[in-house]
């Protein structure tokens, strides 16, 4: 575990550009049963309310999560992490690293969906100070599944 998390240090998480999109497109299909297109991603690391960021290891992506500016709150999406990185703190450090330059951007409030079933996603959610504040029925297919609805709000942000 201690060479796992030495190996996280490594990983340099920055912006995602275009030269990523075909990596991107890969982990997405690999990870989620209905995955963004490489062009969906394309439009989001063009547009100017769009924060997207990548994990990178030695050229290859390992890690990936996008945050949207909707009306000033923060909407979480697309968080994705490589088999191979999982339950090593990869996941928390990029989503931390997000929010923190969506913070920069303005953001306060931040919201994000995941499946119910998903207890490990949760958990790392709960530890960056997110909290359950609803149920979305129905909101996944393939399988259908509820989704839980996550917030985070900073301090002095109204509920």
């Amino acid at each position: 575990m201690r060479d796992e998390a030495e190996r996280v240090k490594q990983v340099v998480i920055r912006r995602m550009c275009e030269e990523d999109l075909e990596q991107v497109s890969r982990l997405e299909e690999e990870t989620f049963s209905m995955p963004w297109s490489i062009s969906a991603f394309r439009d989001m690391v063009n547009h100017p309310d769009a924060y997207y960021f990548v994990a990178v290891e030695d050229k290859k992506i390992c890690g990936t999560c996008g945050i949207r500016n909707l009306s000033g709150e923060g909407e979480l999406t697309n968080v994705a992490v490589r088999k191979e990185y999982r339950s090593c703190g990869l996941g928390q450090r990029l989503i931390a690293e997000a929010l923190l330059e969506a913070q920069k951007a303005g953001m306060q409030a931040f919201t994000l969906e995941v499946r119910k079933s998903n207890a490990a996603a949760i958990h790392v959610y709960e530890k960056l100070g997110f909290v359950s504040e609803g149920i979305r029925p129905g909101f996944y297919e393939k399988p259908a599944e509820d989704a839980v609805i996550m917030w985070k709000r900073l301090p002095g942000e109204p509920a």
